[in-house]
């Protein structure tokens, strides 16, 4: 990417693309607006004439939504920002497909985090997408995106037996017995994977209920289908007794 990032909005309300411009316009003198759009269809003519580096993009628009858009347009050859109303379902699907994302009306700051990954992120994976868009429409998380030097590795959950905290990354263990690191605390993970069949047992490891081969109830030991023994907390001992009927 050169220093100087081309730079697309597109957005169907014209103030928030004119707020986005605003605050791009004063604070950051490396972005330089090719095209600003309240169309979609309009904006589809012209990209790839623009040639951007960068597109900051709103999904819900009426005739072509964002992710209809980016479908047409695959591969992909720029960053993507999507850009959202609050939705904390939304929000849960771009961290775990490691997209960028920000929050109508976007801050300074926020705009500041996601243009530093912009310089140094890749391109948007075509999987990324697809996964996506999956997750919007089912409403629900089924797979976890985890970036790699080649690109984006998608691991189903229902593969994970257990997490297990790492200071401020979890390791995944999987029921092939593969270790994956990820760089999500188990507190960023845990909002998805518990409406998921996980159950989180202390405060070192999240696990899949559907993994466990056996629990020692006087010893609170959960032993898991690869062999693993993991202590479970006194008040989770209580959680899976009263509610799983472990008796």
């Amino acid at each position: 990417m050169s220093n100087t990032i081309r730079t697309i909005i597109l957005d169907d309300e014209p103030d928030s693309v004119q707020l986005m411009r605003l605050n791009i316009e004063r604070h950051f003198p490396q972005l330089e607006i090719v095209g600003a759009f309240t169309s979609s269809s309009k904006a589809l003519q012209e990209i790839q004439q623009l040639q951007p580096h960068l597109l900051f993009l709103d999904i819900e628009m009426p005739v072509i939504n964002g992710f209809d858009l980016l479908e047409k347009l695959i591969p992909v050859e720029f960053s993507v920002v999507f850009v959202t109303a609050y939705n904390d379902f939304a929000i849960k699907a771009f961290r775990f497909n490691a997209l960028d994302y920000l929050v109508k009306p976007a801050s300074i700051d926020d705009l500041r985090e996601v243009v530093s990954k912009v310089e140094k992120r890749q391109h948007i994976q075509a999987g990324q997408l697809q996964v996506l868009q999956q997750q919007f429409k089912k409403g629900n998380i089924t797979k976890i995106a985890i970036p790699s030097q080649t690109g984006v590795t998608f691991i189903d959950l229902k593969e994970i037996v257990f997490v297990e905290a790492k200071s401020n990354y979890s390791e995944l263990v999987l029921n092939d017995k593969r270790k994956i690191l990820i760089s999500k605390t188990l507190k960023d993970i845990q909002p998805v994977l518990e409406q998921q069949q996980f159950l989180r047992i202390h405060r070192q490891y999240i696990i899949n209920l559907n993994e466990v081969k056996h629990f020692n109830r006087n010893e609170s030991l959960l032993t898991m289908t690869t062999s693993d023994v993991l202590p479970v907390s006194r008040l989770q001992k209580d959680k899976l007794i009263e509610q799983y009927g472990w008796l």
